[in-house]
């Protein structure tokens, strides 16, 4: 399908066929489509605002990491691990305050662990920090995540 029509299909379409768009132009991986696709975060369907933040982490987009950011307050736990995915997709050091926020915050445990993945994907000292709290902790899954994403910030 033509970039032209993902776009349109984005902010036009319906439920499933906006969904659909936002999945597509993230294959794409067309900078073109960054505004198309930060508008779609404050979409009223989630499947939308999920797809659309993985699809700017697949793009690359750093202009989409502070929207990104104010999705990790979203209500919906799959909104806020795709856009912890995608900050990490993206590699931004700007986005290590949000994550750690989220890794010590947020109350969903798969949010946490894409938070400490993510964390390891961008690496730095403030990352490394925060994951090494979490290598001993009580959550057994978190705690080998923690373990591989220090690994990962060393070797760099």
């Amino acid at each position: 399908m033509a970039f032209e029509n993902l776009v349109r299909d984005l902010k036009n379409g319906l439920g499933m066929v906006r969904v659909k768009a936002a999945t597509e132009l993230g294959k794409l991986k067309d900078k073109r489509a960054e505004n198309a696709l930060i508008e779609a975060l404050r979409d009223e369907n989630l499947a939308v605002r999920n797809n659309a933040a993985f699809a700017l982490g697949e793009i690359g987009s750093q202009g989409a990491v502070p929207h990104l950011v104010l999705l990790l307050r979203d209500p919906e736990e799959r909104v806020r691990k795709s856009a912890v995915k995608a900050l990490g997709m993206i590699g931004s050091g700007e986005a290590v305050p949000a994550l750690v926020r989220s890794l010590d915050e947020d109350a969903s445990s798969i949010v946490r662990r894409s938070a400490i993945r993510s964390l390891g994907q961008i690496g730095g000292s403030k990352a490394l920090q925060a994951v090494e709290l979490f290598v001993s902790g009580p959550d057994a899954m978190l705690a080998e995540m923690a373990r591989k994403a220090v690994d990962n910030i060393r070797k760099r």
